[in-house]
């Protein structure tokens, strides 16, 4: 059930932002500059690197708004709005940000714990998008979840989204291994997780402020 209609300013926000980054990209033909300048590399952390505009801290959130092509960009986009306006119709602006920004660091994190040598700019919103899908899922969930024991139901519910979303990630991780486009695998994940572990703590601190 959806909650009563509400605009939610800063999904829209995120989404007019990230495609006019990608649109001025296009534009100018910088595409793999912006890519390598802004996107996430893992060894850039590993080793001390010159020649980029963006510090190392900064890029797991400026990859955020660089994406490949206009596939890439839709499906995010696409994503963000339909979970993002649902979200922050239900925990509001703060609590959303605080999500999309915990999980784009999340999603960096993981992609750097599984490949920390890697060169390979990392980039678009994905990781991101899914701390934002994982909360969405766990609010809008209709299926009957039951305590298995001591775990009480809503962990039950969090743990099982989270094994079917990591086996998901790591079936298509491994479908587009030897093609031109790789999945970031690891930051869909992270990203996930973060956003599961974080619902709850984001809900209890929407209603006490309310």
């Amino acid at each position: 059930m959806m909650p009563p209609h509400r605009t939610a300013r800063l999904t829209i926000s995120l989404t007019i932002v990230t495609a006019l980054a990608w649109i001025v990209a296009q534009l100018m033909g910088a595409n793999a500059w912006v890519a390598e300048q802004a996107g996430f590399i893992p060894l850039r952390f590993a080793i001390s690197t010159d020649g980029f505009i963006v510090p190392d801290w900064l890029t797991p959130f400026t990859a955020t708004l660089v994406h490949g092509d206009i596939v890439h960009i839709a499906f995010n986009l696409v994503m963000l709005v339909y979970c993002g306006r649902a979200v922050e119709q239900v925990l509001g602006a703060l609590p959303l940000a605080l999500l999309y920004i915990i999980g784009a660091a999340a999603a960096a994190f993981a992609q750097y714990l599984v490949n920390p040598s890697s060169s390979v700019p990392m980039i678009g919103a994905s990781g991101a998008i899914s701390a934002v899908l994982a909360v969405y899922a766990l609010l809008f969930s209709r299926n009957e979840v039951r305590a298995i024991g001591p775990i009480p139901a809503h962990w039950v519910r969090a743990l099982w989204l989270a094994a079917g979303w990591t086996g998901v990630q790591w079936l298509l991780g491994f479908a587009t291994s030897r093609g031109s486009y790789q999945i970031a695998t690891a930051a869909h994940v992270g990203g996930f997780l973060v956003g599961l572990a974080m619902a709850r703590p984001l809900l209890a601190w929407r209603y006490r402020r309310a």
